[in-house]
Order: structure tokens, then sequence, then C-alpha cells
């Protein structure tokens, strides 16, 4: 436990790019980021009034129980706090409080509001701390609280062991950490996690020296993180896992059964960092891990500090699907570094993470691959806009009364904003930008408006031709694209669309020439076919490229979806296996919508198959594919 600091009412506030730092038990520096406190910063899905009270370091000792399904013990709160300051609020969700207490143990008074269900905002628990600046919560998180997906045996690769993991971003958090769980409201943080033998547990913090036993079938596990992250970022997991170095810094857990295959697909990763740092400068988080996990994972990965999480979904056997570590790292920079303020800016996340993902495969693999993995972001962007318009969900800042069109346009249109503005000012320019605004803006919060305000004094600088060139506003705020977007190269597949435009005369492209292509271009061959294949042509597409036996996910789920929205018998079993292993969101929901957009016989199919995988999806994959199966 560290001590109690209290902060003065001008860093509690502070609003420029300067932090205020205060020292922690281990003599280290720990950064207080500021609270932004313009009208455009202000996070209506929190109930923190943090320009009151906020939090500054979360100390968890936590015991998991896989029996319940759930974990509880203690989270001891340090707090910057007005003068004035009596009480501080936080988000809660579900969480059954014991009891509440000061740094000295004194009880305090604590009040749980109304719930409020819709979109998982949960209610605010009010302490009243009075001149206290720290608080002790003794609780226990619900059982199946959201963020958390706990495992059978039979759910796992091993089959022996449950597992246990977190999944926080964007609210979920707040169902098994009691604490302001808003992006703006950086935090540090260490645990103390107990967990029963022979488990281990493993979080987006630093180990802290081995696991000690209790002596009682358990072994308690510590862990820190002395830099100031957004709550999203505090994860967990643990399981029948083991670790595999790939470099001094960059290692990777899995499953045993799975940890060769993971070693070899991440195998790049060092190589990965080394080029993130040639770009936009140093790595700051020590050391880089990842954890492959169940396929129950419902994202593709989620970059949580110094333990990336990622879905085995990844794992092709050719390293042609690691653009997502890639894109994790990324995020070291890009969201981890500097982090949306609220989650209307989550484009300063994602789309300046997509452009730099881009930028480490063009070091790593070359040109030609970053302009067709280019390439494909762009197909997406087209695709969305084809479908909804100029909607104002295709503007990259989406405030609450927007509905959202998916992740073509925070991911993809984001990257081809930062793209844009690359090919008018020239890369080199660029990118001295690009790793200024790293490090002015590091451990802190920012907006939409900031980032233009930094981009007009450090890149535009006062260039009135240069402003209008850049669209800076219309790409930001604006629906659609922009008239001035960097398309990607014109002939990045011109094999691969020669190839869709000879479909059905030539028949599919022969199975040596389907061989020959890397991922990106089966993906684009597959996209790019007709929507209405009948089945003896699917059926001859099928024998030739062996499609439906595909390893590589993202193929197969292309092929899947294609097949059955054509009804195409054949690939229901295929269908069903793939649906009953792979959890990530990206996959389920779509082949779920599908078969229940093809009426009598879909429907049946689909509903079916989620009863009986239903349990094995993690709350985020089932929150939407309960909508699309149940209309509920």
């Amino acid at each position: 436990m560290r001590p109690i600091f209290t902060l003065p009412l001008a860093a509690l506030l502070l609003t420029g790019t300067a932090c205020t730092t205060m020292p922690v038990a281990t003599g280290e520096p720990s950064m207080v980021a500021p609270i932004l406190t313009s009208a455009d910063a202000v996070d209506t899905l929190s109930y923190a009034q943090p320009q009151v009270a906020r939090v500054t370091h979360v100390a968890l000792d936590l015991a998991l129980d896989f029996a319940g399904k759930s974990l509880g013990g203690t989270a001891v709160l340090d707090i910057a706090a007005r003068d004035d300051a009596e009480a501080i609020v936080l988000d809660s969700n579900g969480l059954r409080i014991d009891s509440v207490t000061d740094g000295a143990g004194n009880a305090l008074d604590y009040e749980i509001g109304a719930m409020v269900a819709e979109g998982g905002k949960g209610a605010p628990l009010t302490i009243r701390m009075g001149d206290a600046r720290q608080v002790r919560i003794a609780y226990r998180a619900a059982e199946n609280a959201e963020a958390l997906q706990w495992l059978s045996p039979a759910q796992t690769a091993g089959g022996e062991h449950p597992y246990l993991f977190s999944q926080g971003q964007a609210i979920l958090n707040r169902t098994w950490i009691p604490t302001q769980d808003s992006p703006g409201i950086r935090q540090t943080w260490e645990a103390r996690i107990t967990a029963p033998k022979p488990l281990t547990v493993v979080m987006s913090g630093i180990a802290q020296g081995a696991p000690e036993d209790l002596g009682n079938g358990r072994r308690a596990f510590r862990f820190e993180m002395d830099k100031s992250v957004p709550p999203y970022l505090i994860a967990i997991a643990a399981g029948d896992i083991e670790f595999r170095a790939l470099s001094d810094r960059t290692g990777v857990w899995s499953e045993p059964s799975m940890l060769d295959a993971a070693a070899a697909e991440v195998a790049d990763t060092e190589r990965m960092v080394v080029a993130a740092e040639k770009l936009y400068g140093p790595y700051r988080w020590g050391r880089y891990d990842m954890i492959v996990l169940p396929p129950a994972f419902p994202y593709g990965g989620m970059e949580n500090p110094v333990m990336t999480f990622l879905t085995p979904t990844f794992i092709a056997g050719d390293k042609s699907l690691n653009g997502l570590v890639a894109h994790e790292l990324a995020h070291s920079w890009s969201g981890n570094l500097v982090t949306n303020a609220v989650w209307a800016d989550s484009w300063l996340n994602e789309g300046v993470t997509s452009y730099f993902e881009n930028r480490i495969l063009e070091e790593l693999y070359g040109k030609e691959r970053a302009e067709q993995e280019a390439a494909l972001a762009f197909a997406n962007i087209e695709d969305t806009l084809a479908e909804v318009g100029n909607a104002p969900g295709t503007a990259l800042y989406q405030p609450e009364n927007v509905d959202p069109v998916g992740s073509a346009i925070i991911y993809d249109k984001g990257a081809y904003f930062l793209r844009t503005m690359e090919s008018i000012v020239g890369r080199e320019r660029f990118d001295a930008w690009l790793e200024s605004w790293f490090d002015r803006h590091a451990f802190e919060p920012a907006t939409s408006a900031m980032m233009l305000a930094d981009i007009r004094a450090n890149l535009v600088r006062g260039d009135a031709a240069l402003e209008k060139r850049l669209m800076l506003d219309e790409w930001v705020y604006g629906p659609g694209l922009p008239g001035n977007v960097a398309r990607p190269a014109a002939g990045a597949f011109a094999e691969v669309d020669a190839a869709v435009a000879a479909y059905p005369a030539s028949g599919p492209v022969a199975s040596a020439r389907w061989a020959s292509w890397n991922s990106a271009e089966r993906q684009r061959y597959l996209r790019g076919l007709p929507q209405e294949i009948d089945a003896a042509g699917l059926a001859a597409m099928d024998r030739s490229l062996g499609l439906t036996q595909g390893t590589n996910n993202e193929e197969l789920f292309l092929w899947l979806n294609l097949a059955l929205a054509n009804r195409y018998d054949a690939v229901v079993p295929r269908t069903e296996t793939f649906l009953a292993n792979v959890g990530r969101r990206k996959f389920v929901a779509p082949l779920f919508a599908t078969l229940m957009g093809e009426g009598e016989w879909g429907r049946p199919i689909a509903r079916r198959i989620y009863a009986r995988t239903r349990p094995s999806y993690h709350a985020v994959t089932t929150g939407t594919v309960d909508r699309i199966v149940n209309g509920s």
C-alpha cells in the first residue's frame, strides 16, 4: 500500500499538458494525469464528479472464486479532492458493498443510487468521506459480472482446469472494481490476487516477484502499474497457462497445448516493437507481453498495458493475420499513452492506432502488404457508406445522440484521416508531428478538439493554404469521406480484381493461383464475388479451393457468410463447429445475422446453434447476438 497524498486543487483541475508528480512507495515518480473540464470532455457514461473528487490510485486485494463465478475482497482508493469536498462518487454495477471505511478504519457513510441498466451504466456509489483522502471498500462482484468470463474446464483447450478473463472496455470494469470508470480519469493501481493451485494469474501490470504459497491450496500473485492508465485497461486472466519468452522484453502466455503455435505466430513481436519505436519514439511500459486466450474472448485483441489479450482466431500458421499484434502494440502509444477522454472520441484510440499498425506492417513486411491492408480498410469504408450514406454516425466524432454505424468509421476512416494528412504534408513532417503529439500528451486524456488544436499549432502553423487543403473539421465532424481523401494505390489488388471480374464466366480462380495469394488477396477475392451464387457454383468453388476446411479464420468467415447467404446446406455443419469454437463477436454476430436473415431456412438453424453455443460466449458477444436471434 502506498502512502496517502493530497493534491492541490490546481493539480486536480489541470487542463493543460503538464502533469503533477507524486512520490510512491517504490521511490519512482507516479504521474497524476490532468482532468479535462471542457464540455466535450464530460463523460456522461460515468457518475463521477472528478472536478470535485477523483481517484488517483487503486489497490485491490481480491480472491477468485471459481465455484461461485465471482470475486471479492477490498479496494483501497487514494483520492485527490477539493478542500471543501465531503463526498466522492464512484461507478458501480452489481457490486455488493459490505463496508466502507477511511484509512484509519473508521466507518464511512455511503449510498448506492438508482440503477440504470440500459447501456450498463449501473448505479452511483456515493461515499461521504469528509476529510479522509483514502477509502477502503470491502465488496464482492455479482456472479457472472459482465466484465468477467468464467470458463469451465470443458471450455478450455486443456480440459482440466477452469479459466477466467476480463474485458473492461468500454464501461464494464465497474462490474468488478469500485472506482471512477471513465477513460478521462487515469489511475495508477496495484493488486494482490489469490487463486487456487495450480492456476496462474496474470494482469495488465508488472508482476511483483514469484507467487506466494498460502498453504491452503491457494497462491497469491502481486502486480503493479505505476503509470496512470484509464481504468478500462485494468485486466486479469487466470488459468492453466504457461509463458514463452520471445525477447528480453516480450513474451507470450497461453494454455500449454497452444503455446508452440502462439509463440510461432507472434515471433515477430520484438521486431514490431523496434519498428514502432523507430517510427514514434520509445516504448514506455517496460515489458510487452501477450496472452492468447480461449476462444470465448469476444474481440480480436485488447490492448491492456504490458499484457495484450489476443483471440486464438488470429493463429493462421503463417503470420498472415499478425496485423492484429501490430495493432494492439500500436495502442501502447495511441490509446494507452494518449487516451480518448470520452468514448465519443474513440477514433483517437482506434483510428490513430490503425494508421500506426499499417506503418509497422510496412516497416516489417514491405509497402505492398501495407498497401493491400490499406485497400481492404478503404473497402470497409466504402461498404459502410454504400449502406448508410452520409449518416451522422459516419463522422469521426460520435457524441452520445449519434447512432454508430460500425468499426469502418472510427478505425478505418480515422486511419485514412492520418494517411491523408501524411500525403499532403509529407511523411517526414507528419511523423515528426505525430511523435510530438504522443510526447506532449503522454499519460493524459485527449479530445478531438485538442488534437485539431495541436495540428493547427504544430503542423499547420498559420499556413492558410495548408489548413484549407487538410479539411480538418470536415474529417472529424463531418459525415462521409472528404474530397481530399488519399485513396489506396489502384493496383494493390490488380490480379485479384481481374479474377473477380472473370467470375463466373471463367469459374473460380485456379487452385494454384489461390495458393500463391496471401491472406489479404484471398479476402479481397471472397469479398468481391457476387452476392448471389447458386449451389453448383458454390460447390465448384469449394472443391477447387478447399474453403470449408480452411484454417485461416478471416477467410473461413467470409466463405461461410457468403455460403449461408445463399442457403448452401453443405456448410451448415462447419458453421456449427465454427460457432461452437469461436466467441469473437466480429465473426459470431454476422453469421447469426445472416442465418436469421434467411427466413424459414436460416432461422431454425440459428436458434438451434445459439441454444448450444450461447453459454460459451462472453457478455459482449451475447449482448449483440441476443438482439439478433431473439430480438431482445
